[in-house]
C-alpha cells in the first residue's frame, strides 16, 4: 500500500526550475533511499512533502491526503529529522525531546524514550547550547523514533554522528521497518543507503533519473574484475563493454558493463584462468557513474 506518492511534481523559483515532473512512491513497511548531490533537488522535494513549500505543479499524497492542504493532519502521523538540527539553547536535551513529541500531538512513550537515550549515549540533562552537532542530531533522532509515527522522513539524519551512533541509527530504521513503518531516507552515506533501503531513487538536476531496487539498478554500472591468465591475454581492449584496463601480458584489472559480463568471461576463459576476482558494483559505483556522465 502506498504511504507517500508524488506524481509529476514540479517546483519553480522564478525562472529557475528546481524540480521537473518528479515521480516517487514509498510503500508501507518500505525504506526508500533518496540520493543525489547537493543542489539536485532532494531538500526541495522533502519540503514539499512536509507541506513547507507548495509545488508549482503535480500532486503529493501522504496517507491519502494532500501534502499541502492537509499538512497539519499528516504531521500527526509523521516524524521528520533534518540534517542540521537547531535547538533551543536554554532547554535541556530531555526537555526538547518531550517538547518535540508534544508539538507533534502525541504523548511520550517514556520507556522507549529512555531506551533510546541510553542507546544513543545522550546526556539529556545538559543544556542544548553545550551540545555538539552530533548530540543535536541525537536529540532529533530520539524524538523521532520515540513516537509511533507511520512515516519517517529523514534528510541526512546521521550528519555529525560517529560510526557507532550511525550503527544505532541503522538499527532503529530496521526496527521501524519490522514494525510496518515507512522510511524516506536521504543520505550521502551510500553504504548506509545500500544496507538499509529496499528501493532507491536517484535525482539529478531536479529530475528522477532512475528508480528501483539495488539489483535492478546495478545494470547501470560495472563489475570490477581482477584476472590472471595462463597465456598472454590479447585483444581485451577491443571487447565490447570493457573499460579502465590496467595491466599487461597475463595480469589485468578492468571494469565490465553488466550486460556484457557473460561474453567477457567467455573470452578471457579461452586464455586459461589462474585467478579471477569479481567485485560486484556498489551503490557508490552506480552513483558516481551517473554524475560523471554530465
Amino acid at each position: 500500500m502506498s504511504i507517500l506518492k508524488a506524481v509529476n511534481v514540479s517546483k519553480k523559483f522564478g525562472k529557475f526550475t528546481a524540480l521537473n515532473h518528479v515521480n516517487l512512491e514509498v510503500n508501507q513497511g518500505e525504506v526508500y533511499g533518496f540520493i543525489g548531490p547537493n543542489g539536485a533537488g532532494k531538500s526541495t522535494t522533502i519540503r514539499i512533502f512536509l507541506g513547507i513549500l507548495k509545488a508549482s505543479g503535480g500532486e503529493v499524497k501522504i496517507f491519502g491526503k494532500d501534502a499541502w492542504k492537509d499538512a497539519v493532519e499528516i504531521h500527526k502521523h509523521l516524524s521528520y529529522v533534518p540534517g542540521d538540527v537547531n535547538l533551543w539553547p536554554n532547554l535541556t536535551g530531555g526537555e526538547v525531546i518531550d517538547l518535540f513529541m508534544r508539538l507533534r500531538g502525541t504523548s511520550a512513550d517514556k520507556n522507549r524514550r529512555d531506551e533510546l537515550i541510553q542507546r544513543f549515549n545522550l546526556d539529556p540533562t545538559k543544556k542544548c547550547r553545550t551540545y555538539s552537532k552530533g548530540n543535536r542530531q541525537k536529540v532529533a533522532l530520539i524524538a523521532a523514533f520515540s513516537t509511533d509515527a507511520d512515516l519517517f522522513i529523514l534528510d541526512e539524519p546521521t550528519s555529525g554522528l560517529d560510526p557507532l551512533m550511525e550503527k544505532v541509527f541503522q538499527e532503529c530504521v530496521l526496527e521501524a521497518k519490522r514494525n510496518g513503518k515507512s522510511v524516506l531516507l536521504s543520505s550521502h552515506i551510500l553504504s548506509e543507503v545500500e544496507r538499509l533501503c529496499d528501493r532507491v531513487g536517484i535525482i539529478r538536476r531536479g529530475e528522477i533519473i532512475e528508480t528501483g531496487t539495488l539489483d535492478e539498478l546495478r545494470h547501470l554500472t560495472r563489475t570490477n574484475l581482477v584476472i590472471q591468465t595462463k597465456q598472454p591475454l590479447l585483444g581485451l581492449e577491443a571487447i565490447q563493454g570493457v573499460h579502465e584496463i590496467v595491466g599487461n601480458d597475463r595480469e589485468f584489472s578492468f571494469q565490465v558493463d553488466g550486460k556484457d559480463l557473460d561474453e567477457v568471461i567467455r573470452y578471457i576463459s579461452g586464455f586459461g584462468l589462474d585467478k579471477l576476482e569479481s567485485t560486484p558494483p556498489t551503490l557508490e559505483d552506480l552513483f558516481m557513474r551517473h554524475y560523471d556522465e554530465t
